[in-house]
């Protein structure tokens, strides 16, 4: 059967070293969040964004029949596009949405959803997977 990729660490020895690509301004609030927090270095602050990942997309599979949820999403003003357009796609489970202009760069989108569970999963995966938007939070209600 599948191995179970969402079991926590096993051990420290049986863990691969792995490299990542990531930009200044990344590594600069991995930082600050590393001192704010606590975390004993940058593997240990990845590997806990990573297992909150991971449990967000096993509840997102999760969902199926009718289901109510909110989701959050962030972006530059300017990037308004992949908003409009997945907003047009998921017509039929979007009962309200409101964008807010947080700040001349800066907006937020909230999206109050009722329908199926599974096509509300795929639209918050389909927001995800957008590189224009920062940040994407579906909230089962």
């Amino acid at each position: 059967m599948q191995e179970d990729i969402y079991a926590i660490n096993k051990s420290l020895a049986a863990m691969p070293i792995i490299s990542l690509s990531l930009p200044d301004q990344m590594v600069r609030a991995m930082d600050e969040i590393q001192d704010s927090v606590g975390f004993a270095g940058r593997s240990e602050l990845v590997r806990a964004a990573i297992r909150l990942l991971l449990e967000d997309t096993k509840e997102r599979r999760a969902l199926s029949g009718r289901s109510n949820a909110v989701v959050v999403v962030g972006h530059a003003s300017v990037d308004e596009e992949p908003v409009t357009r997945l907003k047009h796609s998921y017509g039929d489970i979007v009962k309200t949405h409101i964008h807010c202009r947080v700040s001349q760069e800066d907006c937020i989108e909230v999206f109050v959803l009722a329908g199926e569970g599974k096509q509300i999963g795929a639209m918050a995966n389909e927001f995800e997977r957008e590189r224009k938007i920062r940040s994407v939070k579906l909230l089962r209600v």
